[in-house]
């Protein structure tokens, strides 16, 4: 049975949104492996461990994804080049909750790379598309849907349009124009440097809160404001906003929580930047890599 963590009234359960494997140099960028290993294990080959998890919400009266896992669409090919080690669960993991899709209220999108926006639209068993959640308002910066919508050389790559084709016109999409409240306590930061549209997730609730940093803090090995990914397509501006965000969340007490950490859900750090407290991986795949660390 998944166990809560909470931010005041707020209720965060991680979810299974599928685990796979990249290459630690890509990950950590212009960092030494010399030293980014110290804090993050790889294999022989490079390649270091990470989940798409996203993280369900439950408020009084909402419930609320953060991101939505890698899905259920990904081809043989591709799962074989992002060496997938765990397949996409969202859907049954909310019904162990006692949750529908459809009771979903609102996914909300960092951004629309493929393993944070790849369970937006599900394949059925008919091998049909149709959204996953298709109650929910799907909330994302106007910014990042127009560069989905017109990717550059490097955006073509993890824009997959599979994402995105039922997303077109629809009126389960909303739009944000930077910063904006989405429900009392919950709001979202636009912030770019990972993408042009990226958005943080901040959540106040009874005193206590909490940053989602998307991809700008994509493990709790990546807060030195300098460790940035190859990834990033605007590193200058991802530095930028680490280097802000990390110190209000610092100053002010908050937990950080991540999409991408098989090693810890959320944390708290030090002045320093060194994990002062943690909230621990639960279930299988938290164990296995607790194991490989």
């Amino acid at each position: 049975m998944k166990v809560s963590f909470k931010i005041g009234e707020f209720e965060l359960f991680w979810l299974n949104g599928g685990a796979f494997e990249l290459d630690g140099g890509a990950m950590f960028g212009v960092v030494p492996k010399v030293l980014w290993q110290k804090k993050y294990p790889a294999d022989e080959e490079n390649r270091i461990p990470l989940v798409a998890w996203p993280i369900l919400v439950r408020t009084p009266e909402h419930l609320l994804l953060i991101e939505s896992g890698i899905g259920n669409k990904l081809t043989d090919k591709q799962k074989k080049i992002y060496r997938i080690r765990r397949e996409w669960s969202v859907v049954k993991e909310l019904a162990d909750l006692g949750i529908k899709r459809e009771d979903i209220t609102h996914v909300i999108l960092t951004h629309y790379d493929w393993d944070h926006a790849g369970g937006v639209l599900m394949q059925n068993e008919t091998g049909g598309l149709e959204l996953t959640f298709p109650k929910a308002r799907h909330l994302l910066q106007r910014q990042e849907w127009e560069d989905v919508l017109n990717p550059n050389i490097r955006t073509i790559n993890t824009y997959w349009p599979v994402n995105n084709e039922l997303m077109r016109g629809n009126k389960n999409l909303v739009l944000v124009d930077g910063d904006a409240e989405i429900i009392p306590g919950l709001s979202v930061n636009h912030t770019a440097g990972h993408n042009g549209g990226h958005q943080i997730v901040r959540i106040e609730s009874q005193g206590q809160s909490a940053l989602h940093l998307g991809d700008l803090l994509p493990t709790h090995a990546h807060s030195n404001p300098l460790w940035v990914m190859a990834y990033d397509n605007y590193p200058l501006d991802a530095i930028k906003q680490k280097e802000e965000w990390i110190k209000k969340g610092i100053d002010s007490k908050a937990w950080f929580t991540f999409y991408h950490d098989p090693f810890m859900q959320a944390c708290k750090f030090d002045d320093k930047g060194n994990v002062a407290e943690k909230w621990p991986v639960t279930g299988e795949q938290g164990i296995e890599n607790k194991k490989k660390g």
